[in-house]
């Protein structure tokens, strides 16, 4: 942890700030180890508070050992003031887009009262989770075998008749009882026309022979992610299928070999998009190649259109290419990859359709 405080340590004095607010849960957990649901951490350059409640002051003297822990009582306007003070600080960042209008109008409360200046700050330590150490990657390299290991035991008992929820279920059922902790999504298993819907949530449909079944699912282990999707079709494929998902693949594949770091997000996702774009489907790829993956199932780096984000060693990240056809189906096929000395390595490793 000292090193990451390091890091954004030196962000603030970038940023001519002595000191930030962190009120983002995730951000929150990256810098301290704090996994409760509540507090805010206050760092400047020279101290690190962690700020809670009596529920978590136990939790956060063994899983934060590198901060000092400050109790606090009421709402925030009752306590941060006197903390502040206790800095010296005057020019304090806060994030912008995690806290809410209601505490960010206590804040602004507060300013008279203290001399404090608030200044809005956006991505400051998401940037630097972008990054993974090897210890973020071990976690998610166990929460992707997790997540291959559930579609390798799932994928062979789908049958027509079978319905999208009794499938989620065991899948679910899978994930829990093999380590993982609290899904980072509800998996999805859409089949027919329900997978025209990247997002579509498991119904009382019955799965029928021949079209396609999107599975979308994913493991947390301690806090770390992965996202996995697969494409399959029980019965007879039918020759729509075949061929929407050999493009699919074939963007997929084509990305994989050729992304490199030092591209921008928007320059991956055009290797990928420009087959499928040749395979006359072009409009049919409504959402990004891919998004990064760690304490959340969606971080930075982002790989789409007009993402500027330079793509650099030790970025973690799906590549997930998808064309739906309203009324009939869709298809999406997604693993979670690392960049490593400038090229990408797969970590998922579930089986795809040959």
């Amino acid at each position: 942890m000292s090193l990451r405080l390091k890091k954004l340590r030196h962000k603030l004095a970038e940023a001519e700030l002595e000191a930030i607010l962190i009120s983002q849960g995730e951000n929150r957990r990256y810098l301290s180890g704090f996994a409760g649901s509540a507090g805010f951490l206050l760092i400047s350059e020279r101290r690190a508070i962690l700020a809670t409640d009596f529920r978590y002051v136990e939790q956060t003297q063994s899983q934060a050992p590198d901060f000092e822990i400050s109790r606090t009582e009421g709402e925030l306007q009752n306590w941060f003031p006197e903390l502040a003070s206790s800095l010296g600080v005057k020019r304090i960042g806060f994030e912008a887009n995690a806290l809410s209008y209601s505490s960010f109008q206590k804040l602004v409360k507060m300013k008279g009262k203290k001399s404090l200046e608030f200044v809005p700050t956006e991505e400051m330590v998401e940037s630097l989770r972008a990054i993974k150490d090897e210890a973020e990657l071990e976690l998610i390299t166990k929460a992707v075998e997790l997540a291959d290991a559930a579609f390798e035991e799932i994928a062979p008992k789908i049958c027509p008749g079978m319905k999208e929820k009794e499938v989620a279920w065991e899948i679910e059922r899978f994930l829990r009882e093999n380590g993982s902790e609290s899904l980072p999504f509800n998996p999805i298993v859409a089949s027919g026309p329900n997978s025209a819907l990247p997002h579509a949530a498991p119904s009382e449909r019955a799965i029928l022979p021949g079209e396609p079944v999107v599975i979308d699912i994913g493991a947390r282990i301690e806090g770390y992610l992965s996202d996995l999707s697969r494409t399959i079709c029980p019965g007879n494929n039918d020759k729509t299928f075949a061929k929407i998902y050999d493009l699919v693949l074939g963007a997929q594949l084509t990305a994989i070999a050729t992304i490199e770091a030092g591209m921008s997000g928007e320059q991956a996702d055009a290797l990928a998009r420009m087959v499928i774009e040749q395979g006359g489907y072009g409009e049919a790829f409504g959402h990004g190649l891919g998004h990064g993956v760690g304490l959340a199932p969606h971080e930075q780096p982002r790989l789409g259109k007009g993402s500027s984000t330079v793509l650099d060693d030790g970025m973690v990240f799906t590549i997930e290419p998808g064309i739906y056809l309203p009324g009939w189906g869709g298809v999406r096929i997604e693993d979670v990859a690392v960049l490593e000395k400038g090229k990408v390595k797969v970590l998922s490793k579930a089986r795809k359709i040959d």
